[in-house]
């Protein structure tokens, strides 16, 4: 009876509850569903033929290309470091613990634009390395490996701050408990732990690949924009945009869109796969 009352309390009118709900939906029509509609209908505007001979031109062929192998080579690697700093930090207390933590979020923290400067600093011809490279004949900046160093950067955070504070709520009870049974180290991780944290991971990865394929500005830095070579998509799309080719540039637009579209969904089932309360 209470509860009952409490929950009167804290209902509102219902005058309100439809004001609410218009905001909300006119929210999400203007800023999520007004968007795609103009990428797509941009995109098509003059046919589906066009749309096709746009992305299938032999600079956004090398975009597409290069997108995909940054992320073939960016998202294992941030999945074994993610899994390794969930492991060590989330399973372990330690001195430093916290400063691992904060150096793990600082992708977060600083603009992409910076990051990518950064790697100039670094590796650039007049950076801390930058001679050293050039006389080993070794080019990072305006290159692929560059673009692939600042795209691990901006996106490394993302597999490990899904493991951490997942592994550090679990605790190491089951982990103890197969040792004490006489399992292995590596035993115990490929079938106690890492069955534990698999939605987990998976929904950390669908993030990494994500921002991975749309990272523009760390990239847009240390790309230097050489077309057909270090333009990935949403550099490419840039590029036709300032060119005035516009329905080029909505066409691989409308590529990134389908991305995010495809990463919403798989990221809403794996979701209802992690929270047994969503299925119901």
């Amino acid at each position: 009876m209470e509860q009952e009352r409490y929950r009167r309390a804290l209902r509102a009118p219902r005058p309100v509850n439809i004001l609410i709900g218009f905001l909300a939906l006119g929210f999400i029509g203007l800023f999520l569903v007004l968007p795609l509609i103009v990428v797509f209908s941009e995109a098509f505007r003059q046919g589906l033929q066009v749309w096709w001979k746009s992305i299938s031109d032999p600079d956004a062929l090398s975009a597409i290309r290069l997108t995909l192998l940054v992320a073939l080579i960016v998202v294992p690697l941030n999945t074994i470091f993610g899994l390794t700093a969930g492991w060590a930090l989330g399973k372990f207390r330690f001195k430093g613990r916290s400063f691992l933590i904060t150096l793990i979020d600082l992708p977060f923290s600083i603009s992409p634009v910076i990051s990518g400067l950064i790697f100039i600093l670094l590796f650039g011809t007049y950076g801390w390395f930058g001679p050293w490279l050039t006389a080993h004949h070794i080019q990072i900046i305006f290159s692929v490996p560059g673009i692939v160093l600042a795209t691990l950067f901006v996106t490394f955070p993302f597999v490990a701050r899904e493991l951490i504070p997942l592994m550090s709520e679990q605790g190491t009870e089951e982990e103890q408990a197969a040792l004490t049974l006489g399992a292995g180290g590596w035993q115990t991780f490929r079938r106690i732990t890492l069955p534990n944290v698999k939605w987990g991971l998976l929904y950390g990865i669908i993030l990494c690949n994500a921002r991975a394929m749309g990272e523009f500005g760390a990239v847009s830095v240390v790309s230097g924009h050489i077309r057909g070579e270090t333009n990935t998509l949403p550099l490419h799309a840039e590029i036709l945009y300032n060119e005035y080719n516009f329905t080029a540039a909505f066409a691989v637009a409308s590529l990134l869109t389908l991305l995010a579209l495809v990463t919403l969904i798989v990221k809403t089932i794996v979701e209802m796969k992690n929270d047994p309360r969503r299925r119901s």
